[in-house]
């Protein structure tokens, strides 16, 4: 008798679960019906109900990655302009153990896309909805003097992305040298230096007579 929708339903949320797991720990690389079943505590025979072949096994785990990814808590955007760009930017780096393990299996997954036409695509236009989410916050930091009346919003985009997820595969290589201060502290620094500098204090103040 097959299961009740209902309890299919908890299963697969389980082998979810699983799945979650096993990338958390060995990435994509380590992601095998075995790894998941031992992860599950049952057979692979019971997984293969669920996951025919690995590449169906895949194509769910880029998709519980996605998901998990979209429904992840952001930080409250605060001002326009430059405020709200930092807090996108904060959202991306590993700065938390949760934030490390996402971005752990993120990065597991390129070696995947790059080998696959299809995943490579997926992968290109993740990165192009990035750049299309920051890019009007950048439009409004030009607008509010925040950045210089030439920049060009689109091509800053793509390099803030660009700086962040360098930044990410460092600190996940690396977590001595790039702890969550160091990382925030180089995000603020490459906000400073795009920015239009704000006068010092007291500046443009009548002198004091002699």
């Amino acid at each position: 008798m097959p299961p009740a929708p209902g309890d299919r339903e908890a299963r697969r949320e389980d082998v979810s679960q699983a799945v979650w797991h096993v990338l958390a720990d060995k990435g994509f690389g380590g992601l095998t019906l075995r790894a998941v079943a031992a992860a599950m505590g049952v057979s692979t025979g019971m997984l293969m109900h669920y996951f025919p072949t690995k590449q169906a096994l895949i194509a769910h785990a880029l998709h519980l990655l996605e998901k998990r990814s979209a429904e992840r808590p952001r930080r409250e955007r605060p001002t326009a302009g430059l405020a709200t760009v930092r807090a996108m930017l904060l959202d991306i780096l590993p700065l938390t153990p949760d934030g490390t393990a996402r971005n752990r299996i993120w990065v597991s997954s390129w070696d995947l896309a790059l080998a696959n036409d299809g995943l490579a695509a997926d992968q290109a236009d993740r990165y192009t909805r990035m750049r299309s989410a920051i890019r009007p916050h950048f439009e409004a930091a030009r607008d509010l003097g925040e950045l210089p009346a030439t920049t060009d919003c689109e091509q800053l985009a793509a390099t803030a992305v660009a700086f962040t997820h360098g930044l990410v595969v460092q600190a996940l290589f690396d977590p001595d040298r790039f702890p969550e201060g160091v990382q925030t502290a180089m995000l603020d620094d490459f906000l400073t230096s795009i920015a239009v500098p704000r006068p010092a204090a007291g500046a443009g103040r009548p002198a004091p007579d002699g």
